[in-house]
């Protein structure tokens, strides 16, 4: 994992020695993108669409990845990276399969946070709000526009459940592709497409002066107001 002086440094184990490690680390290096947060338009959804083709034209990879933060059962928050499906005016849109974790999660607290991060432009997007499941044809259709691969995974329906083998892996997924290859109509009726409905909107631009610009959008009952936020 590690190679040269920073290896050296941390074969004793010391814990200083990895924080020491740790803080060696550059961040906010090369070329970064300005922001003029006065420029910005009257709404969320129209800035990130203006950072997401950004963050294409500047070469990031997955720029709709997304981390989908949620209040679990036990009262504890759990995060995991997901794939942005849409945003428009009505919100920000993912998929996941009812069963899953998060989807036990969302149906005992509907509220989510979704966090994008393009690192090689030091930019941050925070999304806060509550989330709606889609009807059901919206969510079917969703689906169907999906990978081959990745529909019978989520035929299998055992996510994050105890695995014994790579061996049982292996069979229920040829078990399920073939199930899609016979049936390329077949729909996971537990798969959900959801909106999450923006309460909040940060986009935060790291600076290397450390004179982050923030720029915080709220929804009111008039619409959206935005400020700056000190860093």
């Amino acid at each position: 994992m590690f190679s040269g002086p920073h290896r050296n440094r941390l074969q004793s184990g010391s814990m200083t020695d990895i924080k020491q490690y740790l803080r060696s680390l550059k961040v906010f290096e090369g070329d970064l993108p300005t922001f003029d947060a006065g420029a910005a338009p009257d709404r969320p959804d129209q800035l990130f669409v203006q950072w997401l083709k950004q963050a294409v034209a500047a070469g990031i990879r997955e720029p709709h990845a997304m981390t989908l933060s949620t209040l679990g059962v036990d009262g504890n928050p759990a995060a995991r990276v997901l794939i942005l499906k849409n945003v428009d005016g009505n919100g920000w849109q993912f998929a996941v399969h009812a069963g899953s974790p998060k989807g036990r999660e969302l149906l005992v607290h509907p509220a989510a946070a979704l966090t994008f991060h393009w690192r090689e432009q030091a930019r941050q997007v925070r999304v806060r709000g509550r989330v709606s499941a889609a009807p059901a044809q919206q969510s079917a259709a969703d689906f169907l526009a999906r990978p081959t691969g990745s529909r019978a995974e989520s035929l299998i329906g055992r996510q994050s459940q105890p695995l014994t083998g790579p061996e049982d892996l292996d069979r229920a997924s040829q078990e399920s592709r073939e199930r899609v290859d016979q049936q390329p109509d077949l729909v996971e009726p537990a798969w959900t497409l959801y909106t999450l409905k923006a309460e909040s909107v940060e986009f935060w631009q790291g600076d290397q002066e450390r004179k982050h610009v923030r720029l915080n959008f709220v929804r009111t009952e008039n619409g959206w107001e935005k400020g700056l936020l000190w860093p």
